[in-house]
C-alpha cells in the first residue's frame, strides 16, 4: 500500500474516509477483497490478503475496527527483517484490545519489521504509529496523507490527495465510494522540482509521483484501490477495483458492513 488519504472525525456523520492506492510488484500473489476468518483469533476480516505473506494492507471489520500499512521508502534499510508487515494490520484487525494499547505493545517489536507507517483505529479514537520515529500518535480530527514518507510528508500526491478529499467533504451528499476510487485514478506525474528526495533516481521519483502508478519496466504498480466510508446512519461501505499489469480494470468488488 503506497497511498492513503482519509479524513478522520471531519464530518458528523461520516467519522471516517479512506480512499487508498496498494502499489506493488506484479508477480506478488494476491487475494482480491473478501469476507474471511482470522485463523488466530476466529474473527472475520473485511480485506485483501497477501498470499505470499499472509497478511493485508488494509482492513475493517463488523465491529468497526480499521488498519492500514504503508512502507516508509529507505534505500539505505536492505537488511531483510523476519516478519511481514502485513501481519501489524492482520493482529490488529483480528484482535480486540484498544488501538492505543495495540500500538503501545509494536513498541517491543519495532526492529522486527522494515521501515512502516501503521493506522489502527476503532469507533472510538485512530491511532498512527511508524517505526521509524518509534512513537505512537492519537490523531485529532482532520484530513490527512500517508504514503512512503511519514504521516503527511509534503509529497505531491499527498498534498494533492487532501486538497481533493477535503473537496469533497465539504460536499458530503456526492460522497461515495465511486468518487472515492475515481480520486485515487490520478496518473498525472509531479513537476521534477517538486519531487521528494527519497534517495531513488529522479526517474524511478517521478514515476512514482503519481496517485495511480503504472510503472511496467519493472514489473511494478497500483494493483487495487479502496474506499472506505464510515456511516453513523447506516452501514460502513467498502469498495475495491482491481487493475491489470497494463493499468486496465478489472474486477471489482463491493461490500457494507453493519454498524459497529
Amino acid at each position: 500500500m503506497c497511498l492513503i488519504i482519509f479524513a478522520y472525525q471531519t464530518d458528523p456523520r461520516f467519522p471516517l474516509v479512506v480512499a487508498a492506492n496498494r502499489d506493488e510488484l506484479f508477480a506478488r500473489p494476491t487475494a482480491q477483497a473478501a469476507l474471511w476468518t482470522d485463523e488466530e483469533s476466529g474473527l472475520q476480516i473485511l480485506s485483501g490478503r497477501d498470499k505470499q505473506a499472509g497478511g493485508t494492507w488494509l482492513g475493517a471489520t463488523q465491529s468497526g475496527r480499521f488498519a492500514a500499512v504503508t512502507n516508509i521508502r529507505d534505500p539505505s534499510q536492505t537488511e531483510r527483517r523476519p516478519r511481514s508487515r502485513g501481519d501489524l494490520t492482520r493482529q490488529f484487525l483480528g484482535g480486540n484490545g484498544s488501538p492505543q494499547q495495540y500500538c503501545e505493545l509494536l513498541a517491543k517489536s519495532y526492529e522486527q519489521f522494515a521501515g512502516y507507517n501503521l493506522l489502527v483505529g476503532d469507533s472510538s479514537s485512530l491511532f498512527y504509529v511508524n517505526n521509524h520515529e518509534e512513537k505512537v500518535w492519537e490523531l485529532e480530527p482532520g484530513i490527512y496523507g500517508l504514503s512512503n514518507g511519514l504521516l503527511d510528508s509534503s509529497w505531491p500526491k499527498v498534498d494533492k490527495g487532501k486538497t481533493r478529499l477535503r473537496a469533497l467533504m465539504q460536499h458530503p451528499e456526492k460522497l461515495t465510494t465511486d468518487t472515492l476510487l475515481a480520486m485515487m485514478g490520478d496518473r498525472s506525474q509531479a513537476e521534477d522540482a517538486d519531487l521528494p528526495n527519497t534517495g531513488i533516481s529522479i526517474e524511478i521519483e517521478r514515476k512514482l509521483s503519481s496517485a495511480f502508478i503504472l510503472n511496467p519496466e519493472r514489473e511494478y504498480g497500483t494493483l487495487c484501490s479502496t474506499a472506505l466510508i464510515v456511516d453513523r446512519s447506516g452501514p460502513t461501505r467498502f469498495s475495491e477495483q482491481n487493475f491489470d499489469s497494463t493499468g486496465n480494470r478489472t474486477q471489482g468488488h463491493a461490500f457494507q458492513l453493519p454498524p459497529a
